[in-house]
C-alpha cells in the first residue's frame, strides 16, 4: 500500500508542468502554443531561449531525481539494494509518465527525456555522466537537442548492457525500454531531421558565426 501511494506521489511530482508555469508567469504565454507544441525543455530552448530552456531542463531532471529518492522513505528499501533499484525504476517511470501526461496541465506534457535523465542520475550517476557526454558532444556538433537526446538514449543501453555490464535484469530491460521510448516520442523530430526542417537551438551561435566567417574568407 505504501508503495502505491509513493508511485502516485511520483506521478504527481512528474506532472508539475515546469515549462508551462515558466512560460505563463514570465512571458504570459503557453509554451504549448508555440514551436513544436511540447511542454518540455527542448521546446523551451527553441521558443524562450537557452537561459529558460536550461532552467526548465534542470527542473525537469529534478522531478525524476526526487521521485526516485522517494524509495528512501520506506525502511525496507534502504537496506535492500536490488529491490530498491527495481522500486526506484518504478517511481522514476511514474514521474516520466506524469511529465508526458501531466494531470496538472490537461495531460499535455513533454517527451520526458530530462525527467528520465534525472532518474538515471539518481540510480547510476556514472552512467548518467556517460550519457551526458554523448548528449553534449552531439549538441555541440549539431545544435539539435532532439538528435542529442535520441543518441544519448540509444547509448544508455550500450553502457548498461555492455560497457558497465549491470547484472540487474530489471535495469537492463529498463535501459532498452528507455531507448525505445525516446525514439517513439521523437518520431516527428526524426521526420524533420531527415527532411532537414528540424530547428536548431540558439546556443553556440558565436562558434557558428566564426565558422561562417572562416568559410567566407576561404571562399574569397
Amino acid at each position: 500500500m505504501n508503495e502505491v501511494l509513493l508511485i502516485i506521489l511520483a506521478y504527481m511530482i512528474g506532472s508539475i508542468p515546469t515549462s508551462v508555469i515558466i512560460s505563463k508567469t514570465q512571458f504570459n504565454i503557453d509554451i504549448r502554443d508555440y514551436g513544436s507544441g511540447n511542454a518540455g525543455a527542448t521546446n523551451t530552448f527553441r521558443v524562450l531561449g537557452s537561459k529558460w530552456g536550461s532552467f526548465v531542463m534542470v527542473l525537469d531532471m529534478l522531478k525524476g531525481l526526487i521521485a526516485v529518492k522517494l524509495a528512501l522513505l520506506l525502511p525496507y528499501y534502504i537496506t535492500n539494494e536490488f529491490e530498491r533499484t527495481n522500486f526506484q525504476i518504478g517511481l522514476g517511470l511514474a514521474a516520466v509518465i506524469g511529465h508526458i501526461f501531466p494531470i496538472w496541465a490537461d495531460f499535455r506534457g513533454g517527451k520526458g527525456v530530462a525527467t528520465l535523465f534525472g532518474l538515471i542520475i539518481a540510480i547510476s550517476p556514472l552512467t548518467a555522466l556517460s550519457c551526458v557526454a554523448v548528449f553534449l558532444v552531439v549538441l555541440y556538433l549539431t545544435r539539435f537537442v532532439s538528435l542529442s537526446s535520441i543518441l544519448a538514449s540509444m547509448a544508455f543501453p550500450v553502457f548498461i548492457l555492455i560497457i558497465f555490464n549491470v547484472d540487474n535484469i530489471a535495469y537492463r530491460i529498463f535501459a532498452i525500454a528507455v531507448a525505445l521510448l525516446v525514439i517513439l516520442t521523437h518520431q516527428k523530430n526524426i521526420t524533420r531531421l531527415l527532411s532537414g526542417s528540424e530547428n536548431k537551438v540558439p546556443i553556440f551561435k558565436n562558434r557558428d558565426k566564426r565558422k561562417s566567417r572562416k568559410s567566407q574568407q576561404e571562399f574569397q
